[in-house]
Formats: C-alpha cells, structure tokens, sequence
C-alpha cells in the first residue's frame, strides 16, 4: 500500500489555487487519543474544508508511529487545505463504496462526518518533510488528535472483497501515471475484480463498478 497514496493524489491538479501558508485554525488544547489501535498503514477517509465552505474527502493512509503520519501527494485539495486549515477529520468507514469515491473521484459535503463513519478523530496537522518522487511532489504530514468519538461498534468481519476495492482504487489511480507500467496494473485490476466478483457483496460490487467510472479503468 501507499502512504496516502498516488489515487486521486495523482490526478490532474484540481481548480482553485493554493495560498499556501495559511494560518491555522487549530484547536490548542490538549492532544486527544485516537478511538482505534492504529498498526502499519491503516486506510482512512479525510475530510478537509476548502475555501468554498465544503468539506472534501479523499482517501488518506494512516502510518502508525509516535506521531501517526501521512503523505499527500501532488497539488491536491487535500493538502491545499492542510496549508489553508492546519485540521482534518479522520474517518474509519466500513462501506467500499465511500471509499471508492473518495478515492477516486472529488467529494464535497456539507457536513465534515461521513454517515459510514464507525469513529472519527478531529486532529491538527503539520508539515514535517517533502520531497519529489517520479516527478510528482509529495509531503508528509504529522497527525495529532485534538477531538475523537466512536460512533459505532460493530463485531468485526473480515471481507476480502473489501479489500480487493481498496487495492483496485491504488491500481486504477496509477493508470496515468508515467512511472506505472499499464499491462501490470491493468492485470492487477482484472485479478481485484475476479475476488470481488467471488467473495464480495453487492457493496463491494458496486464500489468496483465506482472505481471503472472514475478512472481509465
């Protein structure tokens, strides 16, 4: 998996411009917990509120560590507000097919909290390095919780269809992308949709019909 990813952070630079150096309007209170146990790099949705009043969400993968950490990459609105804002809400979501689109496609809402979202934390962010990777600049950030809830809890299912989408969303976001070979992926594709198709459900199905209409799939 990727550090956030080259999905939808790949894409063509969205349309309003970045200001880069935004004041933050953290919270300065004290760092709250994150409401699950975090371990290598778990997949997560941000929801980040740009300068036209919506909250955008896209995919954000969370590397566990003492601060948690994640890299954005390109000129995205997800890092565009992170200059703009210093905050973010993180959301644990169990449907593929939020996921999918966040992924790959541009989401707005009115409200920062998804309604498939099991818990959530509010947290400050900050820049801490950057650098270019196959012509594409890339940033990471430090995570730290200033506000969390856990709004559901559910007996945990594993469901490997579920993750077939999330690695179909990592292979369809590569697809215009130069430094990917396009045969591979597109066999990575074929061979995500084959476990959807054999152990997913009509969430996960749909979710994978999501990741052809938002890419070159």
């Amino acid at each position: 998996m990727t550090d956030d990813r080259t999905m939808r952070e790949s894409r063509a630079v969205d349309d309003d411009s970045a200001d880069g150096t935004a004041e933050s309007e953290c919270d300065e209170s004290a760092p709250a917990e994150w409401p699950v146990t975090l371990s290598g790099v778990t997949e997560s949705v941000v929801t980040t509120l740009g300068p036209n009043g919506l909250w955008n969400a896209a995919a954000l993968g969370l590397r566990a560590g003492d601060p948690v950490t994640a890299r954005t990459w390109g000129n995205t609105r997800t890092r565009r507000n992170f200059h703009r804002r210093g905050e973010a809400y993180v959301q644990f979501v169990d449907d593929p097919v939020d996921f999918a689109d966040a992924a790959l496609s541009i989401v707005e809402r009115e409200e920062p909290i998804l309604e498939s979202a099991s818990a959530w934390s509010r947290v400050s962010v900050e820049r801490v390095e950057s650098g270019t990777d196959g012509g594409t600049d890339w940033e990471t950030w430090t995570l730290t919780p200033l506000e969390s809830k856990t709004v559901s809890q559910r007996v945990p299912t594993i469901d490997r269809g579920f993750g077939a989408v999330i690695e179909a969303t990592v292979a369809a976001s590569r697809l215009s992308v130069a430094d990917f070979d396009e045969t591979e992926l597109r066999d990575q594709l074929a061979y995500c949709a084959s476990v959807v198709d054999r152990a997913g459900g009509p969430r996960e199905r749909e979710a994978l019909e999501r990741v052809r209409e938002h890419s070159k799939w």
